[in-house]
């Protein structure tokens, strides 16, 4: 009997993690819940599949959420200045490209190593958001801006949804149907062997965080118009939280494996565990202890996993030599 992938393990946890919340946390399943979880998954959901496809290279990118913000704050700053909707949105994609292109230069030309890039250039986008905003929050966008994070299509489906639903899709078709799709693996499986088979990995990776800064400017666009505002800290908790999705979602830390997927899995358990124990008063704080140790627990279990798959293969190559 064929044994079940990662990924479908994952997806039955989310099936039975929704049954055991619907069960213990009170109005779980009301429509007005439901509707709350569909508005908030998206934009988690984008930043985690930025931050997947960086991993997926043996990257990372802790500047992504200060992208975003740097990004709406661009797009705030525009409408308040009189500018359309269009323009607005259109100069955010532009800076949010910016910053990736500084990340993903400073990587793949320069070699720098990710963790120390991006942890500086997150300083650096943080301290342009302070002196753009002073601190302050940029409020008041047009309602036509905020139907797109608070809007429906065909009244049914949340369009932020929708627009997670398709990025997904393509996201997938990206990375398993397209030529710099199968590079992102071959750069995270072995980047020498790669360069050697006539691939430029340095285009890769600079498409890999110019990807990322799309991403993150996609939920910066959600969540200025969801929540009518734009700020230095503007979805800065889903930093580490997108890092949780993408290894829960069976990501490799160390690069050369990752599916949409599994993230997709992943976000939709996060975003029941913390709603279900929101809905049952458990204190926030301690939603964030849980989410830590759900990181450490499953990290710690692929590197047992991985070992232990490296043991059963030496010991297949030493009784095939025998």
């Amino acid at each position: 009997m064929k044994s079940l992938s990662k990924e479908h393990v994952l997806g039955i946890i989310a099936v039975g993690l929704i049954v055991l919340m619907t069960i213990m946390a009170p109005g779980f399943l009301s429509s007005n819940n439901i509707n709350n979880m569909m508005f908030q998954l998206p934009e988690f959901g984008l930043i985690a599949l930025g931050m997947m496809v960086v991993i997926i290279t043996g990257g990372i990118d802790l500047s992504i959420t200060y992208v975003a913000a740097l990004s709406g704050v661009t797009i705030a700053m525009m409408q308040m200045n009189g500018y359309s909707i269009l323009v607005a949105i259109l100069v955010g994609i532009a800076v949010g490209l910016a910053c990736g292109s500084l990340n993903g230069f400073i990587v793949s030309k320069i070699g720098v190593s990710p963790i120390l890039v991006t942890l500086g250039t997150m300083v650096l986008f943080e301290g342009v958001i302070l002196s753009i905003t002073k601190g302050r929050s940029i409020s008041g966008f047009s309602e036509s801006y905020s139907l797109i994070g608070n809007g429906y299509y065909m009244g049914i489906i949340p369009l932020s949804m929708l627009i997670f639903i398709i990025v997904a899709i393509l996201t997938g078709v990206l990375l398993t149907k397209t030529g710099w799709g199968r590079s992102v693996y071959m750069v995270g499986s072995n980047p020498v062997a790669t360069l050697f088979s006539g691939i430029n990995n340095s285009r890769v990776l600079m498409k890999v965080y110019l990807f990322a800064a799309f991403m993150a400017t996609l939920a910066s666009i959600i969540m200025t118009s969801r929540y009518n505002t734009a700020k230095v800290d503007l979805g800065s908790s889903y930093l580490l939280q997108s890092v949780a999705a993408a290894v829960l979602g069976g990501t490799n830390i160390q690069g050369g494996y990752g599916k949409v997927i599994g993230t997709v899995y992943a976000v939709i358990i996060f975003q029941v565990l913390s709603n279900g124990l929101n809905l049952m008063g458990v204190p926030r704080a301690i939603v964030g202890v849980i989410t830590g140790a759900i990181l450490i627990l499953v990290l710690v279990i692929n590197f047992l996993k991985a070992k232990a798959d490296e043991k059963k293969q030496k010991r297949q190559q030493e009784a095939s030599a025998a």
